[in-house]
């Protein structure tokens, strides 16, 4: 049987976070700072549970082991990507995370290579992204002795921009952004620096991971050089925002649909996909699912044509 797979979002509260997700995205938040909506995820720490078809109730996680043909039978245990919308009404700790070999060594866990497509951004709004230690000792010493303004380095953003974070770059969301992130399963972050603030829950400061961010950070700090790739199909423009070798892990695409696009999955083993603006449909052989801004689903290894319908915008991506 043939159908999407469509997911529940889960919340996870921020020190950092506010309530724009409802706002922009008619979520049903729950009570606080939410600073994350874990989109598509089969990762412990939040996964989805699907809310329609044969499916409905179970675990997304639970499905991706207990179904292997619907995801092009993996050789993995453990679902490989995270999609997540973030909203940082203030800014998000300095930080990095760790590549696979020590993410799986240190946490039993996969490494965090992540991208950003900006949903928002304020006007002179900015990521941390990158820092300017020539070795690994100069980049110990201004961790240590907090030389902040010397060590980081500044990438403003405008909406529209794509950002690419490999593991090993030290980056954060500065305030007045929301991005949609696609990602490593992995929740592993070590922190450098947040702004000595204290969580209300704890009266105490978060903890920092100074000595794990050292091991981590890849010196010199090394821009990512991208290819983003756009293609008319009849009224549809599809851009490539990144794929391999750039980036071993996933293939990200945006989707801006006028009308009608009819595509094929071809050899990706499943899309998973999330809208981002407008409204329309999706039909998969004799059956027809309503899609709005916020809508997160999964087109399965069993699904080889679709077609959208409407004027919506879409980020999909692929495991590699």
């Amino acid at each position: 049987m043939s159908e999407a797979i469509f997911l529940s979002p889960v919340f996870h509260e921020k020190i950092w976070g506010g309530r724009a997700l409802e706002k922009d995205f008619g979520y049903k938040l729950p009570q606080g700072k939410i600073g994350e909506c874990w989109a598509i995820s089969g990762h412990p720490h939040g996964t989805n549970t699907i809310s329609n078809g044969k499916y409905k109730g179970q675990l997304l996680s639970d499905i991706y082991i207990d179904h292997p043909e619907l995801f092009g039978k993996p050789n993995n245990r453990v679902f490989p990507l995270l999609i997540k919308f973030l909203d940082a009404e203030a800014s998000l700790s300095v930080q990095v995370h760790p590549d696979n070999a020590y993410a799986k060594k240190h946490e039993n866990e996969l490494g965090k290579t992540e991208c950003w497509y900006v949903l928002h951004a304020d006007e002179g709004a900015y990521l941390t992204y990158g820092h300017t230690a020539k070795t690994r000792e100069e980049l110990k010493v201004m961790i240590e002795t907090g030389n902040w303004d010397t060590l980081l380095k500044k990438k403003y953003v405008k909406t529209g921009d794509f950002v690419y974070v490999p593991s090993g770059t030290i980056h954060a969301l500065n305030k007045g952004i929301e991005v949609i992130e696609i990602q490593q399963s992995s929740d592993t972050t070590y922190r450098l620096y947040d702004y000595d603030r204290v969580e209300k829950k704890t009266g105490k400061k978060r903890e920092l991971h100074l000595q794990q961010s050292i091991e981590v950070t890849t010196v010199p700090f090394k821009t990512p050089t991208l290819n983003i790739e756009s293609k008319k199909i009849g009224s549809t423009t599809i851009t490539t925002l990144v794929k391999p070798p750039i980036s071993p892990y996933f293939s990200v695409y945006k989707w801006d649909i006028q009308s009608e696009l009819e595509m094929d999955r071809g050899t990706k083993p499943y899309i998973l996909a999330s809208v981002i603006n407008g409204k329309g449909k999706l039909e998969i052989a004799d059956k027809v699912y309503d899609i709005k801004k916020g809508t997160n689903f999964i087109l399965p290894n069993n699904v080889s044509k679709y077609k959208l319908i409407g004027d919506l915008s879409i980020i999909a991506s692929n495991p590699e």
